[in-house]
């Protein structure tokens, strides 16, 4: 089926359209985009940009730990680690009642500072440097199969969780009145947000991947009505912003992630300008 696909983008009447690695990059955005747009939503309508921002600096030292345990990809150690702080976090929030953003700035200080040092030992921090800013175009069909399986299984923890997920972003102690398992419902967000920060950050890049998730989502909340047209057009900017930054950096020969993103800033400006006032 991968096969078939690809072969059908071939058929488009574009130079950049009969290049696989193109090919296997634009897949990769049409499974990132639906993916991005739902933890998006719900991480702007939490207010947990610093959140999702520390979860793609720790990547650093995931890759760090990895390095030190001999692997030769350290995905596993930055998905592992990615979940440690995600829990983390969770549960020294819940268990000092200090603010959220503090916590969250402290962890995030921490694992860079630390990710930094273990990296930069012996002056072999430029053989990472790959992970700040990604590499889309490197992405391999079986990777591509791998974000489809991910996808999958995010809308399968959607269908499980979003409408209780929805009521706490909207008020926790009316959710926990409804006998909503607040904790378990914030931990499974939390993680899930986790594994896929991390796991896409190898191509997206450490430094951009969490303006790719606010962005799309922050400028469809400036002009949504409600939940249904938020996420609409969250995944409508998402998608166009992703397409069209892929082509353009093919052209431009620029870095895909940030062209994306410059896109995706573009948009939220746009409508901060035509959102209705008092919004």
């Amino acid at each position: 089926m991968y096969d078939t696909i690809s072969s059908l983008i071939g058929l488009l009447p574009f130079s950049w359209a009969q290049y696989s690695f193109m090919q296997n990059a634009l897949l990769a955005i049409l499974a990132v985009v639906p993916l991005f747009t739902l933890l998006g939503a719900m991480v702007v309508n939490n207010q947990m940009a610093f959140f999702s921002d520390t979860l793609g600096h720790s990547a650093l030292t995931g890759i760090a730990l990895g390095v030190i345990a001999g692997l030769h990809n350290p995905t596993w150690s930055m998905l592992i680690f990615a979940v440690i702080i995600a829990m983390a976090v969770t549960l020294i929030k819940e268990r000092t009642g200090s603010s959220a953003d503090t916590i969250i700035g402290a962890v995030s200080a921490t694992t860079v500072a630390l990710g930094i040092v273990i990296l930069s030992k012996g002056g072999g921090f430029a053989r990472y440097s790959r992970y700040l800013v990604g590499d889309l175009l490197s992405i391999t069909p079986q990777e591509v199969t791998a974000l489809a399986l991910v996808l999958l299984a995010v809308l399968v923890l959607w269908y499980m969780i979003f409408n209780k997920l929805l009521v706490l972003s909207i008020n926790p102690s009316l959710a926990g009145s409804r006998g909503i398992k607040v904790k378990l419902v914030e931990t499974c967000f939390a993680i899930s947000l986790a594994l896929v920060v991390t796991f896409t950050i190898q191509w997206i890049g450490i430094l951009i991947i969490n303006a790719l998730l606010i962005l799309p989502a922050a400028a469809a909340r400036n002009i949504a009505t409600g939940m249904r047209s938020y996420h609409l057009y969250a995944f409508l900017i998402s998608a166009v912003c992703g397409i069209s930054g892929l082509i353009l950096s093919y052209y431009w020969d620029t870095a895909t992630g940030a062209t994306i993103v410059l896109l995706a800033a573009i948009s939220y400006v746009i409508t901060l300008i035509i959102r209705q006032p008092g919004r």
